[in-house]
Order: structure tokens, then sequence, then C-alpha cells
């Protein structure tokens, strides 16, 4: 019998601060849609708490940068009216697109002092299907591996015909992991989301695990309801990003551990004619169903949470059928946490 992770796990503190480096630091996170860039030069960013600016250069080129000036770390912002420019908000100082230093006010007088000395670290990103990820971990399996089959997966469905909307966040009392164990499983839909259980088909309600992500995938079954006819899409990349893909629409989350009690989750919104004013309703319709479907997960996750943090559970046996998602989570997340192997010949 497979049991679930020990609540150890998700209600100690030590846990948290080890997590971010065996496993944060070497993940690879959505960061944002290249729709984002199409009218905007520059957006500032949060990369699991180090600041970055998403930038389309003068040649088209997508670029991730630190947003932390070479002078002396002062936060950059792009400059007002259309320049497409970033600006030291501290000092002034000024960098193209590209991340290459062009100007830094009253520092001529130096004659050791040349701009092009001076450049902004650039991270790894890589593109899939319209939507940008980074990682900081140079070292980190490169993303096509890691998304290997998941585009002809999803098919017909194609998260690049999507345009951004907006983001939002929800914060829950609850571990990271609490969350993604929610979410990675459709065994509580018909206890904790009636509407979302009418609209979906459980009895063919499937999960498929792969390497380094997990499909659940329902047929709708509400032909002339919100969505339509098709088919919804729940897709998990490890450790913490989620894609939900139903016909007209996609949902991006994000989890950000906060501490071992807490957490943020990231909403991305994609429409296919957002800017359509015939869409405003229905888009509005989407959201407020989204936003009842979030805070009944919310409710139970954080009565999930007091259960664990009680110290009258330990770990408790998973569904083979209904919770092969949360196994597959689990599996990796023991891998990427497991101690390192000490070298008995050092």
């Amino acid at each position: 019998m497979t049991l679930s992770l020990p609540a150890s796990l998700y209600t100690d503190p030590e846990v948290h601060v080890d997590e971010s480096l065996r496993l944060f630091a070497r993940s690879w996170q959505i960061i944002g849609h290249q729709s984002q860039l199409q009218d905007q030069a520059a957006i500032e960013l949060d990369l699991l708490g180090h600041p970055v600016m998403l930038t389309r250069d003068d040649l088209g080129q997508i670029r991730v940068l630190s947003n932390v000036c070479r002078h002396r770390a002062g936060p950059l912002m792009p400059c007002p009216g259309g320049r497409k420019r970033l600006s030291c908000r501290y000092h002034g100082w000024q960098y193209d697109l590209s991340g290459q230093c062009i100007s830094a006010p009253e520092m001529g007088d130096n004659p050791e002092f040349d701009p092009a000395d001076y450049r902004l670290p650039e991270i790894r990103h890589a593109l899939w299907q319209g939507l940008i990820f980074a990682t900081l971990d140079p070292e980190a399996m490169p993303l096509d591996r890691m998304l290997a089959g998941l585009s002809e997966t999803i098919s017909p469905s194609e998260p690049c015909a999507f345009t951004f909307h907006h983001r939002d966040h929800y914060d829950l009392d609850c571990n990271w992991k609490v969350y993604m164990d929610n979410y990675l499983e459709g065994y509580h839909i018909p206890h904790i989301h009636p509407e979302l259980n009418r609209m979906l088909d459980y009895r063919s309600y499937q999960t498929d695990v792969h390497d380094w992500y997990s499909c659940q995938h329902s047929p709708m079954e509400q032909a002339d309801g919100l969505y339509g006819a098709g088919k919804a899409w729940y897709v998990t990349l490890f450790p913490n990003t989620m894609l939900n893909l139903y016909p007209s629409r996609m949902q991006t989350n994000t989890v950000i551990p906060l501490a071992q009690n807490c957490c943020r989750v990231i909403f991305d919104y994609y429409y296919e004619h957002p800017e359509n004013p015939k869409t405003a309703e229905w888009i509005a319709r989407d959201l407020a169903f989204s936003d009842e479907v979030q805070r009944e997960d919310i409710e139970i996750c954080q009565q999930v949470q007091r259960g664990l943090s009680s110290g009258s559970y330990d770990r408790g046996p998973l569904n083979q059928r209904r919770e092969q998602g949360v196994l597959h989570f689990q599996s990796l997340y023991r891998r990427f946490m497991a101690p390192p192997e000490v070298d008995q010949h050092g």
C-alpha cells in the first residue's frame, strides 16, 4: 500500500528552507507569455524572490534580465513615454532592452569608467507554446525535454493561441504541497465542487502521468454550458505549475511557498479574443466561476493544514485509481529532496 508524505513535511519550518535550495532553485517557473510583450517592451516580475525584467529587445528577442542595477543594486523600471530603455530608480543609469548599460549620469569624469563594461545578467529561459519559463539553475534539465510530448497530449488545445488578459492571486494558510496535492486529484470534486462536478463527467475523469508532468482530463458534459462541448485539461508541471485548459480559455497557476504554513497561488488568465467587447460578459462569468472553485479549494486546503498540524495524523493510504497524480508528484518530491550521496572515499 502506498502512503502519502508524512505530516511533518507540511509543518516543519526547516523543510520549508530546505525546499528552496533542493527543489525551487533547480526548477523551471512560468513567468509570462509572449502576448504580454506585444504592446510593452519590458515587464517587471518576480522569480522566486529574485527581481527580473522580461523584455523584447530591438531585434525581437525575448530576454529575462536581472532587475538589479550594476551600480549599487537599485531597481530598474521601463522608461516612461514609450522609450525602449530601462532606467534605474535610484541613480538614473539606463540600459537597452538587451541589458547593456548605455548611460550613467555624471560618471563621465571617471576616465576608467566605460558603460560597455556593465551589462545586466541574463537569466536562463525557454519558450513552450508561447509561455515563457525561467530558471535560476544553469544546469536545470532542458525545458523541451521536461515537457516532451505535452503539446501532442493536449492537442487540439494550443496555449500559443491565447492572449494574456490579467493576473490575480490568492493567499492561503496552508503549505504549498497541500494545494498541489488537492489540485492533483479529481477524487474530491464530487464532495467539494458541486458546480464543477456538474460540468465534468466524473466517471470518465482520468489521470495520465509522464516523467515530469501529469495530465488530468475529462469530457465536458454541458454542451450548452459556460464552456460548451470539448475537453477539460488540468496539467501539472513539477513542482508547482499548473495549466487549466477549457475550450476558448487557458489559466496558469503557480504556487509560491511563503512559509511552512502559507502560500500564494498566482493566476494568469488567457482568452482567444479578450479585446473583443462581445466576449466581456462571458469572461466575467468565467472569472466568477473560477473564483467560486478557488474559494472552495481554499476552505478545504486550510482545513487540511489544520489537520496536518493537529498531531493526530501522520500519513494515509493513497487511492491507486483516483490519486495517481498525487503519487507521481510525491514520488518526484522525494527524489528531489533526498539528501545528496556522501562520498565514502572523500
